[in-house]
């Protein structure tokens, strides 16, 4: 069985192979969704993007990113910089071994945040 290890929860545990990424958090009361986010969200519809995680090791464990995932807007926005490490908890299906971050803090200070978004010629 795969094994999913959370870093700010300093925990690990084990879950079925496929097993959906948000639903095992919740099952084990690890909150996926910052603040308000926990009573309002879209319920794992890959809509809202507060269920994101930021993966550590194991990014080609979980399924390819969906659609949604792509389009999220509050997604891309909110973590320039860490787009290809993102991932919305509700899209991803763990297939091996992953180590994640729940609720990753806004990079506000990265070099690829503050670039022109054109370099001079």
């Amino acid at each position: 069985m795969p094994k999913v290890t959370l870093v700010k929860e300093k925990t690990e545990y084990e879950v079925p192979v496929g097993a959906n990424l948000r639903d095992e958090c919740r099952k084990r009361a690890i909150e996926v969704y910052p603040g308000m986010a926990r009573y309002l969200n879209c319920f794992g519809h890959a809509l809202c993007g507060t269920c994101k995680v930021l993966v550590k090791k194991g990014g080609e464990n979980l399924s390819p990113k969906t659609i949604f995932e792509k389009g999220t807007f509050a997604l891309r926005l909110l973590n320039v910089g860490f787009e290809d490490e993102m991932r919305l908890s509700c899209q991803c299906k763990v297939m091996g071994d992953v180590t994640i971050e729940t609720q990753p803090e806004m990079n506000l200070s990265g070099e690829n945040f503050w670039q022109k978004p054109y370099p001079n010629k």
